[in-house]
């Protein structure tokens, strides 16, 4: 028995601790009783170096980058590829040459690519064949580089008329703000080391199919690159509301349930076991949570439990189709006078996706949002793989397996579990640097995961575990 004891964690469930869901509790409601092992979870602290780089985010930078690409005319994927001053291929050389510049800062570990292909004709959006090129920024990580986090925007844009390729397209909100983003990530961390490998891009050929995107997320597939977490950032340029108000210190962030890729296979054992609000993209949200939302952002991060916006789609849905985890961050409400329509001025109303209408600092602190969650990604170990509950004997106790992870900096594992109608974890066991853990909580009653601790600290994303027979 002392042996037994020795090789598990056993917690017992009369050592009760009272905590409430991270999320979902409303203002001024009584927290509900929560009872079981473990610490109540709080959120990950920005430490000094986070801190730093957060501070180093530059409004004016990102103001700059906006205006210069909406100054391009239009950047509608079928315009000019030529032209050295207005049309796609002006923006992607100036992007580029700027993402260029900030590789010259990182001591030869930022390498900056096009990533080009033809598109064949795809009708409706694609008449003729067509080059569509990404631009890449690749900043290789200093311990486990195959260890891959993306962030995106898409730098084409479009008018009225999907098919207009000559008409004043600006794309100011839709989406320079999210290639800002990017680009300055890419500017900032260029001379710090994450552990893991970052990825800035701007992607092109969204508006007519998501091409750009799903290019680079089967490239990543075909050469068996660990893409852990994407992220888009699309139409993040203003905290404007169609009807004036405005709501500065909040960015939704779309995180889908049901997995797109899912197989026949998988979907019964999610059935089975209740799976339906675990996939990776939503344990990618709880994270980006844990880690952005703090007085160095000054955000708030509203998770939406869709895959994107009501019958639309983004950038990440690519990455999705793949396998990746990946999700979609859009500023708190659409103003759709400024989204896809020609520039004019209309009964006195003034139509266009214009950088006037931007909220620069708005996109600074989502930019924020978007360092803390992939440096904390970044210098945090992986999310842990072949997560198992044990079910080859009914117990009222829940064991689980893991396989160890190959993190230098790892220093073990927690198991974290909260109540079935909880949003987010509420607690956490320490288990040490060991690949199983009993618990003394029923399956049936309570949701488990599994996520890594750092020698430093940082904690990943959780794993949620699957049967184990």
């Amino acid at each position: 028995m002392a042996e037994e004891r020795s090789r598990r964690v056993f917690l017992s469930t009369t050592a009760a601790l009272s905590a409430a869901a991270l999320t979902g509790v409303p203002a001024g409601a009584e927290e509900p009783d929560v009872r079981g092992p473990g610490e109540h979870l709080s959120p990950q602290r920005p430490d000094t170096e986070l801190r730093a780089i957060l501070r180093e985010i530059d409004e004016r930078r990102i103001e700059a980058t906006v205006r210069r690409l909406a100054g391009f005319g239009t950047r509608h994927t079928l315009s000019s590829q030529t032209d050295p001053v207005r049309g796609i291929g002006a923006a992607r050389d100036w992007i580029f040459a700027e993402l260029t510049k900030s590789a010259q800062r990182s001591g030869g570990r930022m390498t900056v690519e096009l990533q080009s292909y033809l598109q064949q004709p795809a009708p409706p959006r694609i008449p003729v064949a067509t080059t569509i090129t990404n631009v890449v920024a690749t900043l290789r990580g200093s311990a486990t580089p195959e260890r891959v986090y993306v962030v995106s925007g898409h730098y084409d844009s479009r008018c009225s008329d999907p098919l207009d390729a000559t008409k004043d397209a600006p794309g100011a909100d839709d989406d320079a703000s999210g290639v800002a983003v990017a680009m300055e990530l890419a500017r900032v961390l260029a001379t710090r080391r994450p552990a893991a490998s970052l990825v800035f891009a701007a992607v092109a050929g969204e508006e007519q199919g998501l091409f750009g995107a799903r290019h680079m997320a089967t490239l990543y597939k075909a050469a068996g690159t660990n893409v852990q977490a994407m992220f888009t950032n699309d139409i993040v340029g203003s905290s404007k509301a169609d009807d004036g108000t405005r709501d500065p210190r909040t960015i939704r962030l779309f995180a889908e349930g049901v997995p797109t890729s899912e197989t026949p296979a998988q979907a019964d054992i999610r059935r089975a076991v209740g799976g339906e609000n675990d996939s990776p993209s939503r344990q990618l949200a709880r994270f980006v949570r844990s880690v952005a939302e703090n007085d160095a952002t000054g955000m708030t991060v509203r998770v939406i439990h869709r895959r994107d916006r009501y019958l639309r789609g983004g950038d990440h849905i690519p990455f999705l189709e793949q396998g990746y985890p990946a999700a979609r961050f859009t500023e708190p409400h659409e103003d759709y006078a400024h989204q896809h329509q020609d520039v004019r001025v209309e009964n006195g109303e003034q139509f266009g996706d214009l950088p006037e209408f931007c909220d620069f600092p708005f996109i600074a602190r989502v930019a924020r949002v978007n360092a803390a969650t992939v440096w904390s990604l970044a210098t945090a170990p992986g999310t842990p793989e072949d997560v198992r509950i044990r079910t080859d004997r009914l117990t009222n106790d829940t064991d689980l397996v893991w396989r160890r992870g190959t993190d230098p900096d790892l220093a073990g594992y927690e198991v974290v579990w909260r109540e079935t109608t909880a949003d987010d974890w509420t607690h956490a066991i320490k288990v040490g640097d060991r690949t199983e853990a009993k618990v003394d909580l029923s399956k049936d009653n309570v949701f488990f995961g599994v996520r890594a601790v750092g020698k430093n600290g940082r904690r990943g994303p959780v794993a949620f575990p699957t049967p184990l027979t």
